[in-house]
């Protein structure tokens, strides 16, 4: 399966501590922890001995996962080190955890189930941006595909009515024509403009704003967005705002946003609010859609010259031989 080989967001990096903790991934029960070096892992949420949730267990003092039934250890990269009912016993290399590849990066760790090809994370260019304030929102835990909500999120004519009073108004619902281009990692949208009554938190009055789309990863994508000069009380506001989708089982995802915003003053509780409310005016939206897979025949539904960003995101998938989520 081709998501396998792509690394996916499982948990933010601060909720990965002292003990282990338990996650999906393609329908997959993961367990996350961190060793003795404070490196995270991810292995197989299955003892090889008996089946037992590793999430279960703990990490000890020496930094290797401890199983709750029997008290088998595991080390970082999976290998068995200890088994308590033979304290003489050494384990042989066959005894050892599944182990995935992880790491940790925008804010968030990420797990790679198999090692086929280079996959890379999905780029966040506003990371390293040193005039941008980085943090995240979520998780929201969806009951719809990842593809559903990735395309809901290169969206704009929804505004008026999804969103109607914050990004957009039923009085001013016209796309005006816009580009879009195939990338390596997806697409690119650009020229996309929406008249907004309150595009960010710190509106001042209603502005025309100017967006760029782009497709990072299969599940990822990255909005950028600037307002009209004079239309907000932060001078030279700009913002770029990821997101990055954990695809649970085919129609149920975690949902994280990273936001890097030019505002160093406001309490991470403000910012994240505006964006909380806006990703909640969307989610019982995206939960009615039905199917809750994504169709890639581009004649199961109907499109318009409106929803271009979307129809070359699905013919994206169906090129990549992505097949979760979609159908």
């Amino acid at each position: 399966m081709v998501e396998s080989s792509l690394w996916h967001p499982v948990a933010l990096v601060g909720d990965v501590a002292q003990t282990p903790v338990a996650v999906q991934l393609l329908e997959q029960p993961v367990v996350v922890w961190r060793d003795a070096a404070g490196a995270v892992q991810a292995f197989a949420d299955q003892c090889p001995h008996r089946g037992a949730r590793l999430s279960l267990g703990r990490v000890t003092p020496e930094g290797q996962l401890e199983c709750p039934y029997h008290g088998w250890q595991f080390a970082a990269g999976g290998r068995c080190t200890q088994v308590p009912a033979l304290p003489a016993f050494v384990p042989p290399p066959g005894h050892c955890a599944r182990a995935f590849e992880a790491r940790e990066a925008h804010g968030l760790v990420w797990v790679r189930m198999e090692e086929q090809g280079s996959a890379a994370l999905p780029g966040f260019a506003a990371e390293g941006d040193a005039r941008l304030r980085k943090l995240n929102c979520g998780p929201y835990d969806v009951a719809a595909s990842a593809p559903r909500i990735i395309e809901n999120f290169l969206d704009m004519s929804h505004f008026g009515f999804v969103h109607e009073g914050w990004l957009g108004s039923r009085d001013a619902t016209a796309i005006d024509d816009y580009r879009v281009e195939a990338t390596a990692t997806g697409l690119l949208a650009t020229g996309c403009k929406a008249w907004q009554p309150q595009s960010n938190l710190h509106s001042t009055a209603p502005a025309q704003v100017e967006y760029t789309y782009e497709v990072t990863a299969p599940y990822a994508a990255v909005l950028t967005k600037v307002p009209e000069a004079g239309t907000t009380a932060l001078d030279g506001w700009r913002e770029s705002i990821a997101l990055f989708i954990c695809p649970i089982t085919p129609v149920r995802s975690r949902v994280w946003f990273r936001l890097a915003v030019a505002d160093f003053d406001s309490p991470d509780e403000k910012l994240q609010a505006f964006q909380h409310t806006i990703f909640t005016q969307d989610q019982p939206v995206l939960e009615s859609q039905m199917p809750q897979c994504l169709p890639l025949d581009l004649r199961a539904e109907l499109h318009t010259a409106a929803d271009k960003a979307s129809s070359a995101y699905r013919r994206y998938l169906r090129q990549s031989g992505i097949t979760f989520g979609v159908c």
